[in-house]
């Protein structure tokens, strides 16, 4: 079974930290685990089951509690959510050997969707969960009707992405993850100086613990190839993009130029970084809920 991280010991202070998080999530959920090809996928519901049914999709080297934290509450009381922790990713799904051998994002998710039987669905992503959430839109069309991509450019042929340049934003923090370069990093990464961390102890230590713990090779299964011009078909009803114009990863020439050229609804957000929903969540709640429900 691949390992996602670095020993038991270390999953087990990951669960822990976890599930401190979820306690300051401050809403009624429920935990379950889906069995599908690929192995356990971990998911929280929250919010009434009768009202719209909205996924979201974390990013590469975090997870569904710590990830959304700031939108749950606003989020939960307008749809029925369930946050997916990717799986191979920092969260609690488990990757079995089917995982390593050749893993297929969109057949998981037909499973997962399948299981959960939901037919149809909106999802939110944000960074990696950027690109999820248009794969899935564009190859599973008549399942995806709405989609709200944050931190994250089009995910299409033809336009660089430069992940080299992406990378080595990271360094040298992520290689030394001590205390004082987490704090770094988060600085770093976001437009308010790490404040949306630094207010809540509870996730920068979770980051920390994270950091040392995870396993980033355990996520180079997911690939992340560019969708096809011609089949890259997200109308401005479709989908909504927020980018921060302090996003050292995802704000950036190209991409602003891709948003234009391909004609898509997209807000770069003053002063926010990548962190954009911590960072400015009552604007990014209150956009993500106007789009959804109009």
């Amino acid at each position: 079974m691949p390992k996602v991280f670095k020993s038991e010991a270390k999953q087990k202070a990951v669960y822990e930290s976890y599930d401190h998080i979820l306690a300051e999530w401050d809403v009624a959920y429920e935990e379950l685990v889906i069995e599908g090809t690929y192995g356990k996928t971990h998911l929280i519901k929250t919010g009434n089951p009768d009202h719209i049914p909205v996924l979201l999709f974390h990013g590469v080297g975090d997870n569904s509690a710590m990830m959304w934290i700031y939108n749950i509450k606003d989020l939960s009381k307008e749809f029925y959510v369930i946050a997916v922790d990717a799986i191979g990713g920092a969260g609690k799904s488990q990757p079995n050997e089917n995982y390593s051998k050749g893993f297929d994002q969109v057949i998981w998710m037909e499973e997962l969707l399948d299981t959960l039987n939901i037919d149809k669905v909106y999802a939110i992503g944000v960074s990696y969960g950027c690109y999820l959430v248009q794969l899935f839109k564009c190859k599973l069309p008549n399942r995806f009707e709405k989609i709200v991509g944050l931190a994250g450019g089009p995910s299409v042929e033809g336009y660089k992405t430069n992940n080299l340049r992406k990378m080595l934003i990271f360094l040298p923090e992520a290689l030394f993850p001590t205390p004082k370069n987490v704090v770094k990093l988060l600085k770093k990464l976001s437009g308010d100086d790490g404040v949306s961390f630094i207010r809540k102890p509870a996730l920068v230590a979770h980051w920390h613990i994270l950091l040392k713990s995870f396993r980033n090779a355990s996520m180079m299964v997911h690939k992340t190839s560019s969708i096809s011009k011609s089949d890259f078909k997200i109308s401005r009803e479709e989908g909504l993009f927020m980018l921060g114009d302090q996003d050292r990863l995802s704000y950036y020439p190209e991409s602003i130029e891709a948003f234009e050229e391909l004609k898509l609804n997209y807000m770069v957000i003053p002063g926010a970084g990548h962190s954009i929903n911590h960072e400015q969540p009552a604007l990014i709640n209150s956009e993500i809920v106007r789009f959804l429900t109009q």
